[in-house]
């Protein structure tokens, strides 16, 4: 019957469906590189003040070469975020914890 169609259809939606760690991640880098071929790209236009944006940025070479194609981040920078929040950092974790674990062990 259709009553009950329209019934139906004013029950609350169902909420979204949680990402996956892995889609996450993969999802952070498809739109971090959409998000930065649209910035290099805006650069490049006539719109944009070169001059008054170099003026006022710390590494105005590092930009330029950002703006021609060079990656947003240097080989360090990507060091130390492997350290501080890549698997090397994980495993750094679970030792502490397991650590932890085996101090209340002996206290017992």
């Amino acid at each position: 019957p259709p009553g009950r169609r329209v019934q139906s259809s004013k029950l609350s939606p169902t909420p979204p469906r949680l990402l996956t760690e892995e889609e996450y991640r993969l999802q952070g880098e498809v739109e971090t590189r959409k998000a930065l071929a649209e910035l290099r790209s805006f650069c490049q236009s006539p719109e944009f003040s070169a001059w008054s944006t170099v003026s006022r940025i710390q590494s105005p070479k590092r930009f330029a070469d950002f703006v021609g194609g060079a990656s947003h981040v240097t080989p360090s920078e990507v060091s130390v975020h492997e350290r501080e929040f890549g698997l090397e950092s994980l495993f750094i974790d679970e030792q502490l914890f397991e650590e932890d674990d085996d101090d209340d062990d002996e206290e017992e």
